[in-house]
């Protein structure tokens, strides 16, 4: 399981009483309260299986919550109800992501993710939409040309913003963001990196206050993994 860490980020509500999740500054605030990520990136996919599976999701919040967490973040949305509900009810938060193309399930290639954003931006489990998955490492995707992927980025947090102004649109990137990442997406509102440089990711954080006054957490970090297989 990866770590999330670092920025002042906030909840959300639903029903009646409107809780607004705004970025400030170098913070994240919900009704003017930051809110400190102390997250992991969930997955579960059970011994046996090849896809993502909630059988253990009781058990794994009771873990998170003993050891501290309140956010986490997942690579794909969660389509059901009922395991937000339980995620919510445990008082831990989602930075829920959207994949490029996932074939067609909520993805930014399709467009579907907005519908997504609109079926769930008042379920109050939610804390921020995420678009992409360090995309950057991969300009294949887009033809060599990763400003392509810029573009899409960009044009898909307007769309967010058009459709839910109370949830911060981020993206986890691969490292910190170069100048022609962070020009070509000011529709961005909060940066999170993925940052592998083993148990020393702090420099960081003046990396990316020497280049931008939006804020940042640490969507992953640790070390490169590797296979030892032959």
């Amino acid at each position: 399981v990866s770590i999330l860490a670092a920025g002042a980020l906030c909840s959300c509500d639903r029903g009646p009483q409107q809780h607004v999740v705004k970025a400030s500054e170098r913070h994240i605030l919900v009704n003017g309260t930051p809110y400190l990520i102390k997250g992991v990136c969930y997955h579960p996919v059970p011994k046996g299986k090849t896809t993502r599976d909630f059988e253990s999701l009781s058990q794994d919040l009771a873990l998170m919550v003993e050891a501290g967490v309140n956010t986490i973040r997942v690579y794909s949305p969660i389509d059901d109800e009922a395991v937000l509900d339980e995620i919510d009810a445990a008082g831990l938060k989602l930075i829920i992501g959207f994949g490029y193309n996932q074939g067609g399930y909520y993805d930014i290639l399709t467009g579907s993710f907005i519908d997504y954003v609109n079926r769930y931006k008042d379920h109050k489990a939610i804390l921020m939409w995420e678009l992409g998955n360090e995309h950057n490492f991969h300009p294949e995707i887009f033809g060599g040309d990763v400003g392509k992927w810029y573009e899409a980025l960009n044009r898909a947090a307007e769309l967010i913003h058009q459709n839910d102004p109370s949830h911060p649109v981020t993206t986890a990137h691969g490292e910190l963001p170069d100048a022609l990442a962070r020009s070509s997406c000011p529709n961005i509102d909060v940066w999170g990196m993925n940052v592998y440089r083993w148990d020393h990711p702090e420099d960081i954080f003046s990396e990316w206050a020497a280049v931008s006054s939006k804020p940042m957490y640490l969507a992953e970090a640790g070390a490169d993994s590797y296979m030892t297989a032959s």
